[in-house]
């Protein structure tokens, strides 16, 4: 019987190609001169760098792991399987910045900015080890004939292999979406578990997703929107962990105008195109606004920024409402490395 390669090896293997070898290095953080040393047997990465080596050769992983496991016997994939805790509560130094925040920052920054204060935040104590994680703010698109038909990401932040900035990737989600069942059934839904849950639950998965959960942004018994957080481990949202997503989110509710709330009654969602076909309509987005803005002030009625992006946003939703929505194939539900 062959004997199995160490995660030496594999490495080694995995690093012949120089592209590949800046690749990983730039993943982990390192120089590729590091990387030759620890297939060479010369050093040893710390745990949490062994952790991300995981992340960036995920096809490699499982094989990875076992050998792992046998050098370090103690090894884990996430710190958590060593039960070492993770506080479900939001520091209270925390708490005394986002609201000094919320009271000193002008009316027209405070939503981009008490954001991704926020989303910062959490993303750091969610996702201390950086093992892979997005949590984006999802928000109601307002209504056209008195109901709520789509929602639209609007902040997103992210650990490798996500972006930093989730913006750039920023579409429209409907009833097809994690999000979207969150918001019209006004409750929580997690997914611990890709493996077991795919094509049972209202969610489109993506490359690296393994678990995700949609918490409503919700005030009064109304509804904002969904805090949407995907991870590249399963079984990630324990308790701790989904409890700390739910005082996150009713943080962030926190800094919704009262009328972006919507009554429950008010959500009748529509099924959203797949990112592919929404990404050629949103790479005009810029040039869309400059024209709404360049036309109302030759009719002598300008438009400030604000209006003119948020009239966009109106008509992208209108007419990605009306195309056509073809069958998806698990393939190409699957080309998009962003949330659910």
């Amino acid at each position: 019987m062959q004997t199995p390669l160490t995660w030496r090896e594999l490495l080694r293997d995995a690093i012949i190609d120089p592209q590949e070898r800046q690749r990983i290095a730039n993943e982990l953080g390192v120089t590729p001169v590091s990387l030759s040393r620890w297939a060479k047997g010369e050093a040893t990465p710390r745990e949490q760098i062994l952790r991300r080596l995981l992340q960036a050769l995920p096809e490699q992983r499982t094989m990875l792991l076992a050998s792992l496991r046998i050098e370090f016997p103690s090894f884990t994939a996430t710190p958590d399987e060593r039960g070492l805790a993770v506080s479900d509560e939001i520091p209270s130094a925390f708490y005394s910045r986002a609201l000094s925040a919320y009271a000193t920052t002008p009316d027209t920054q405070r939503f981009w900015s008490i954001s991704n204060l926020i989303l910062q935040q959490a993303l750091g104590q969610l996702d201390p080890n950086q093992v892979g994680m997005a949590i984006t703010i999802v928000q109601c698109m307002s209504p056209k004939d008195g109901k709520v038909h789509s929602l639209r990401e609007r902040v997103g932040r992210g650990t490798p292999p996500w972006s930093t900035n989730l913006e750039q990737q920023a579409i429209f989600l409907g009833a097809e979406s994690l999000a979207g069942a969150a918001v019209t059934q006004c409750h929580p839904i997690v997914l611990q578990d890709r493996r077991k849950d795919e094509g049972l639950h209202a969610a489109h998965w993506v490359e690296w997703e393994e678990s995700a959960a949609a918490i409503p942004l919700l005030r009064a018994g109304k509804i904002a929107g969904s805090l949407l957080v995907s991870c590249t481990q399963p079984d990630y949202f324990l308790p701790h962990r989904y409890k700390l997503i739910q005082n996150y989110a009713q943080l962030i509710s926190l800094i919704f105008e009262s009328q972006e709330f919507y009554a429950p009654q008010e959500i009748d969602l529509h099924v959203m195109p797949n990112y592919r076909v929404q990404e050629r309509h949103l790479t005009g987005f810029r040039q869309r606004v400059s024209t709404l803005m360049i036309e109302s002030a030759r009719n002598r009625r300008p438009l400030s920024i604000i209006d003119a992006e948020r009239l966009a946003w109106q008509q992208l939703e209108d007419e990605l409402i009306f195309l056509p929505i073809p069958e998806q194939t698990p393939e190409k539900q699957q080309d998009r490395a962003t949330s659910l």
